[in-house]
């Protein structure tokens, strides 16, 4: 760490990680619903629909503040200068805690727009948007006042631009559902596939800077190209998503054509990532903070690139819009592009903030624990995707009632229940390994 107001991120990475546990405690019980029958009692006191709104908000708001995290941590070094106010930074995440919590309770009690992703209620939406206008704020005087402008901090300047714009036309409710849902779509898909990315690909460039030492204008060059890849396939690749909520025919042309073409930006990622360490002028030390980069652009692949593919075209996806196929591609593609970006920063900074000798930190639990949450995630969106195929069959090619195809895919959701659990127990191993980091013992006490 070169600057001191860097160690402002270390509040918003805790808080995180935090809200990350309880979000997958969410996601087990969620899991328990589909394959046992839960007393109704208990349904009605915290429904299904409730248990799912804490999921995905506590998914969108742990991944948002690790990003804002990184943010305070890359700016000072990139602008060469302190952070504009760090006090404002600690103001906005006590702002953005306490909105999220009042929003967690208010869905117990029923207060939500009930669009799925975008539940919180409009007030709440407003204090958002001052947390958001703030964190804008701080970066951007940051970056003014320094006078050094470098490809990242655009890239990531961009991206944090672009989403804190297109949540605002979440905000609004459409009277024509049609249009209330082309606009959600804005928020959902333009967030992931391409607000995201752009700070994803800051994040990842800078990191691979800092532990490879290749040039900078060497990681900026492939910078530039998958930008505009990822731009360019994710913005039209929007219109897989219109494909059966009343927009106009062409979409079927344009949402196939462009979605078919976003797996190719992540391969260039990860061929990327392989031509970096090859050419690479440093060890790959720490070993475990390149076990999570790798591992995360692999996945990212996987997840988003061929599991996405897979049910893009509109051909497939009327058979399979909205089934266990979509949670399967959504859980795989979230945690191998964003889940593990942000743990890959944590393990990246925090030994940098705590000053440990040469950034190297004890490993030994830290690989378990992303061993377990890897194949947890992958054995559960693999048994995601068997039931979503069962369903789709049963359901959209024979006919069935709902409740009737629900039966035979019991068992794989139950099989997905058991990788659940293997999840949490290697997302409470990483949390508590990234909170009580220690420096890597000296050769001579190993």
């Amino acid at each position: 760490m070169t600057h001191k107001s860097q160690s402002v991120a270390y509040p918003y990475f805790v808080v995180s990680l935090l809200l990350f546990g309880l979000q997958v405690l969410m996601g087990l019980w969620l899991a328990t619903n589909y394959f046992t029958t839960i007393p109704q009692s208990i349904v009605d006191a915290f429904p299904f629909s409730t248990a799912r709104a804490f999921h995905t908000n506590l998914l969108v708001l742990w991944l948002l503040l690790g990003f804002m995290g990184a943010t305070y941590y890359l700016v000072p070094e990139e602008t060469n200068s302190e952070l504009y106010s760090p006090k404002l930074a600690l103001v906005q995440l006590g702002l953005l805690a306490v909105t999220g919590v009042v929003a967690l309770v208010g869905f117990v009690f029923g207060w939500t727009q009930g669009r799925p992703l975008l539940e919180i209620p409009r007030p709440l939406d407003f204090l958002v948007v001052i947390g958001a206008l703030m964190f804008l704020f701080n970066v951007g005087m940051t970056i003014i006042k320094a006078k050094r402008w470098t490809m990242t901090q655009g890239s990531l300047l961009a991206g944090l631009f672009f989403l804190a714009i297109l949540y605002l036309f979440g905000i609004p409710f459409y009277r024509n559902l049609s249009v209330d849902w082309y606009y959600w779509w804005w928020v959902v898909h333009l967030w992931v596939e391409g607000a995201w990315e752009l700070i994803a690909a800051a994040m990842t460039a800078y990191m691979l800077m800092k532990l490879t030492g290749v040039e900078r204008k060497v990681v900026e060059k492939w910078l530039y190209v998958e930008l505009g890849l990822f731009l360019f396939t994710g913005i039209a690749g929007t219109g897989h998503h219109y494909y059966w909520l009343g927009a106009p025919k062409y979409w079927l042309a344009v949402g196939g054509i462009f979605s078919a073409l976003e797996p190719f930006p992540i391969l260039l990622m990860v061929y990327d990532t392989w031509r970096d360490i090859k050419h690479r002028k440093e060890p790959m030390r720490p070993k475990l903070t390149w076990v999570y980069l790798v591992g995360g652009v692999i996945l990212h692949f996987v997840g988003a690139g061929l599991f996405g593919f897979a049910h893009t075209l509109p051909q497939i996806n009327y058979y399979t819009h909205g089934s266990q196929v979509t949670v399967s591609h959504g859980h795989l593609a979230f945690y191998g592009a964003y889940v593990l970006l942000n743990l890959t920063f944590y393990y990246f900074a925090i030994p940098r903030i705590k000053g440990f000798p040469g950034f190297e930190y004890d490993e030994k639990t830290g690989h378990t624990g992303f061993w377990l949450t890897a194949l947890g995630v992958l054995g559960m969106s693999l048994a995601f995707a068997v039931a979503g195929v069962l369903q789709t069959y049963l359901e959209r090619v024979q006919g069935q009632p709902y409740m009737l195809a629900a039966q035979p895919i019991r068992f794989w959701m139950f099989i997905a229940f058991v990788h659940g659990l293997v999840v949490v127990a290697g997302v409470f191993l990483t949390i508590k390994h990234l909170l009580t980091l220690k420096p890597a013992p000296s050769p001579a006490s190993a």
